[in-house]
């Protein structure tokens, strides 16, 4: 692999997966991440058809060894990680005052702590290199609140803490460390919902669209560019207008 790096976490499908063929159109090399291993491969071989580079590599964000294991073989092998989207995410939906403690913790760990250990894995590295972009993906849900999500919209909320803490601990390095917050988007995630919820949840959007994948996608390679790079501690709202 000889151009910039970049790991898109949770890089098997939805956004992930639309990030990883955005970034790879945008003349970066990919390595898709997550722990559903056929399809981060089949991810990878779109990648390849159209010409890109990629690798795969089944990534449990949930586990403190696993992330250090699996980045210690990635930087190994590829000498370096340029950039690093935190895209890996769940929910566990209920009202609050029933949610089991167990629920709120997974969420907690995959969609907060999982992206702060991956940071801390690749960080060091561009700070060596003096380059580094850093994107997390928050959500509307982390900007607004949503009942029924209280472990989601705490993580999200987190994840836009971190990424402006991270941020004033690494611009002197020439690392910049965004956020970007979806709004409704159309994935495996939201598919599921009810349909009465999706009327109620579009009618919310000013656009009058959910947004697609591709939509969340662009805003990375924005902000992972050249272009954007005096912009960081930014959290980036790609919400159709569902809030301002």
């Amino acid at each position: 692999m000889s151009n910039r790096v970049a790991c898109v976490t949770g890089g098997s499908r939805g956004i992930g997966r639309a990030t990883a063929l955005g970034l790879s159109a945008a003349g970066f090399d990919i390595v898709v991440a997550s722990p559903e291993v056929e399809n981060n491969e089949k991810v990878a071989e779109e990648i390849r058809a159209g010409g890109g580079k990629a690798v795969t590599a089944d990534l449990d964000v949930s586990s403190a060894d696993s992330v250090k294991e699996v980045f210690g073989v990635l930087l190994k092998d590829l000498t370096r990680i340029d950039v690093l989207v935190n895209n890996a995410g769940i929910t566990r939906d209920g009202l609050a005052v029933r949610m089991k403690p167990s629920d709120w913790s997974l969420v907690l760990k995959i969609n907060l702590e999982g992206a702060f250990l991956c940071a801390q894995q690749v960080l060091p590295g561009m700070m060596r290199n003096r380059w580094g972009r850093v994107v997390n993906i928050s959500s509307v849900v982390g900007q607004a609140g949503s009942a029924g999500q209280a472990n989601y919209a705490a993580s999200k909320a987190g994840l836009i803490g971190l990424t402006k803490a991270l941020a004033q601990e690494m611009g002197s390095r020439g690392i910049t460390v965004n956020a970007i917050a979806p709004g409704y988007v159309a994935t495996d995630m939201t598919k599921d919902l009810p349909e009465e919820l999706k009327q109620k949840m579009l009618a919310a959007v000013p656009l009058a669209r959910m947004g697609k994948p591709e939509d969340i996608a662009a805003a990375v390679k924005f902000l992972v560019s050249e272009d954007a790079s005096y912009i960081t501690g930014h959290v980036l709202a790609v919400n159709g207008g569902m809030y301002m």
